[in-house]
């Protein structure tokens, strides 16, 4: 942990059990600001959060011993810091029982680790903002907060940063965003290298989401050439 840098800048905690992912995930926390510890085990970790309190944890699924969902579980019923799990490319299971298990978002291996941060900085803002207000369109809401997203009443699961860009194009149904309002709005950048691609694959994830639960997939309509809207709803 960085001990000589200033204490406002927030602390995160990094679990994976292989020392050059760890060494990959500090370095992109490090670029946004924050401080790091590390820890090889869920074993280890909990110790850490039992003495410690962080702002962000970045926890991988495959854990030895002690699973990561299972470590997920446990530190959302211990505090409300907000959670990114790291799963494999095909663990849609992982993914889903992660995310019930309280974590905010998940980031796919391969990831990039200028997404990672990014996505890491805007939960953080996003916890730190506290309680706001309910975003509305027909039959979807999004609590533009804490994420949470349902449709027709009935809650539907999404990780925090595909939650953030449904909330920012229901807020502005209608009208078309374009890739840099949603980076400026959801990912809180105006850097546009690499942004395109980052928003083209948030809004796919997003769909194959809408689609399990029996949401509209075309809620999310392409504005060939701009960016992204959503209609009005009825």
């Amino acid at each position: 942990m960085d001990t000589t840098a200033g204490t406002s800048r927030p602390l995160g905690l990094v679990v994976d059990d292989e020392p050059q992912m760890r060494y990959v995930i500090t370095f992109a926390l490090e670029t946004q600001g924050f401080r790091c510890v590390s820890a090889a085990d869920a074993e280890s970790a909990w110790e850490l959060v039992s003495e410690e309190s962080f702002d962000l944890v970045v926890l991988d699924v495959m854990l030895p011993g002690l699973g990561g969902v299972e470590l997920c579980r446990r530190i959302r019923a211990a505090a409300a810091v907000p959670i990114i799990l790291l799963t494999a490319l095909g663990d849609e299971e992982d993914r889903i029982a992660g995310l019930e298990a309280g974590a905010d978002d998940y980031v796919t291996k391969p990831f990039s680790p200028r997404e990672l941060a990014l996505r890491a900085s805007a939960v953080v803002r996003r916890t730190a903002a506290g309680t706001g207000d309910v975003v509305s369109n027909g039959a979807l809401s999004v609590q533009a907060a804490t994420g949470e997203v349902a449709w027709e009443g009935r809650p539907i699961p999404l990780p925090d940063t595909e939650a953030r860009l449904l909330a920012a194009l229901a807020r502005h149904a209608g009208s078309v965003l374009t890739w840099t309002d949603l980076l400026n709005e959801v990912w809180g950048t105006a850097e546009s290298a690499g942004g395109r691609e980052m928003v083209r694959t948030t809004v796919y994830r997003l769909r194959r989401h809408l689609g399990r639960r029996n949401a509209p997939p075309d809620l999310v309509v392409a504005a060939r050439g701009q960016g992204y809207t959503m209609p009005r709803l009825p």
